[in-house]
């Protein structure tokens, strides 16, 4: 008896890992973004999807009544109808761990670069307005030795912990529902990085970076009460998901002078509109949502998604499995 399977492939891998898929099962390549129709007519028969960047909801679910396992290239799992998911026993594989370097990476990039106006500066340049030595009014800010405030501390949280404390001699506040054992989880940061209450953490931090996933509890939390908490004159950085933040509430802070700066990775809606005002806010440095977006990072995302779906296609256990119950 044939063990091959259908794959549905709706967004583009590598070729090489499309290869191993296609040795071992029948693949159908179809990116809903660009053909819906191809994508529609191969959900019927689909046993597992692979993919990213696309809601698979309740409707899509619906219309594929085989399928088995989706494998997300991905951490977040935002763009999936878990209680569905978990209701009918489909298995959600994901791609933790392999990217929370290059995240890290990216929002200390951010960090840096809102403190010390480096885009702001860069563009100065380029436009040819830099005719003299700058005067004060272009100075930035120190970033080392400044209180670092961490709103979620998991594998990114605690990658960009180091970067703040060890590279930079900063003091490093972090909020969790629960302290985190940091002798077990976390043995660099002992003695670097303390727990605290949220108020606490908003009160004492010059930067205040939020990596929180997506959830219910956590949607719209960053509000204007929040960012009143914060310590007049900080900065803030957003690399976890655009919409934990409320948008609005932040271009007032920014506006009334209760925050200095803000970096962004991430937005409520992406692409951005280009009619927000977050686009062009001269104290805002907006990116593409370019966290992992690394030649290394992305392909190792990928790698290990497709051996999370032919490791559940075998009927083993993937490597990273998302608890749908738990969501």
């Amino acid at each position: 008896m044939s063990t091959r399977q259908n794959i549905l492939v709706f967004r583009e891998l590598p070729a090489d890992q499309l290869a191993r898929l296609q040795a071992a099962h029948s693949v159908t390549v179809a990116d809903p973004k660009t053909d819906r129709a191809a994508f529609d007519a191969a959900l019927p028969l689909a046993q597992a999807l692979i993919g990213s960047s696309f809601p698979i909801d309740a409707a899509v679910l619906e219309r594929a009544p085989a399928l088995k396992v989706i494998s997300s290239v991905s951490v977040g799992v935002d763009n999936y109808a878990l209680a569905e998911l978990h209701r009918r026993g489909i298995l959600l594989c994901h791609t933790p761990g392999v990217l929370d370097e290059t995240v890290a990476d990216t929002v200390f990039a951010l960090l840096m670069a809102t403190s010390r106006r480096v885009v702001e500066l860069s563009n100065l340049v380029r436009e040819g307005r830099w005719t003299r030595n700058i005067g004060e009014e272009f100075f930035g800010f120190d970033v080392h030795g400044k209180t670092l405030g961490l709103l979620g501390f998991g594998r990114i949280g605690q990658a960009i912990a180091r970067r703040a404390a060890l590279g930079f001699g900063m003091p490093v506040r972090y909020h969790t529902r629960r302290p985190v054992d940091l002798a077990v989880q976390a043995p660099a940061l002992l003695g670097h990085a303390e727990h605290r209450t949220l108020d606490a953490l908003l009160a004492e931090s010059d930067f205040v970076v939020a990596m929180l996933p997506l959830s219910d509890s956590t949607r719209g939390l960053i509000d204007a009460r929040l960012f009143s908490r914060m310590k007049p004159g900080a900065i803030f950085i957003n690399g976890g998901r655009g919409a934990t933040v409320d948008e609005a509430a932040l271009l007032a802070a920014l506006d009334s002078g209760q925050l200095r700066a803000a970096g962004l990775d991430v937005f409520a809606k992406e692409p951005l509109p280009g009619e927000s005002p977050l686009r062009t806010h001269p104290r805002v440095t907006p990116l593409p949502h370019i966290g992992s977006a690394t030649h290394e990072t992305r392909y190792a995302m990928n790698r290990l998604a497709v051996d999370n779906l032919l490791a559940a296609l075998a009927g083993q256990r993937p490597a990273a499995v998302y608890d749908t119950a738990a969501a």
